[in-house]
């Protein structure tokens, strides 16, 4: 069964760079190391749709809370969704850091609420970046209220972090290799 790689994220140029949307551009920059350069729209998924030699790799081009919609069109059964990976931003993960997870709840997360609905499991792999600031101790040091929030995961990069997400980018792009040729368990082991 071939596999389903989903980057979360919206669809506007506005929200290219920003911390919401490192899971599309991370599966924009996975599908250029493997050669899915040619994104066509698919009007029925109302998604960006790129064919690789064992993955399809899906961009919704809705808000993020209606990923799910997308994911049904490409995810039909429970069954099919083991072999579905979400890749999205997580606020409760340090910025820049990586993990590979499987049958987990949505922490949270409007879009992976989203395809837990479209799909009525949870039984997929999730692929999360983190994204949040700290202190110089490690400690995370998430920004407080939903106004503050909003802000902070639609805002862009600074250039040091730029550096940062080019490495957390490639790491993503082994990640999803080694789950699409190596399997889930041997991805989490390996990434985690």
């Amino acid at each position: 069964m071939a596999w389903v790689i989903v980057g979360l994220g919206n669809p506007n140029s506005e929200y290219k760079g920003t911390r919401h949307n490192f899971g599309r551009d991370a599966v924009v920059f996975y599908g250029s190391k493997i050669g899915c350069t040619e994104w066509v729209s698919h009007s029925k998924a109302n998604a960006d749709v790129a064919k690789g030699p064992s993955a399809t790799l899906v961009l919704p081009n809705t808000y993020m809370n209606k990923s799910g919609n997308a994911v049904a069109v490409f995810v039909k059964s429970v069954k099919a969704s083991e072999h579905l990976v979400v890749v999205h931003d997580d606020l409760d993960m340090p910025f820049g850091s990586m993990k590979v997870s499987f049958n987990r709840g949505s922490g949270g997360h409007k879009g992976v609420e989203s395809v837990m609905r479209a799909v009525k499991t949870k039984k997929f792999v999730r692929v999360r970046l983190g994204i949040s600031p700290t202190t110089a101790s490690g400690a995370l040091r998430k920004p407080q209220g939903d106004e503050a929030v909003q802000k902070f995961i639609l805002s862009k990069c600074t250039p040091k972090e730029k550096e940062q997400v080019s490495a957390l980018f490639k790491r993503v792009s082994f990640a999803l290799d080694c789950v699409v040729k190596e399997g889930r368990e041997k991805a989490m082991n390996k990434f985690n």
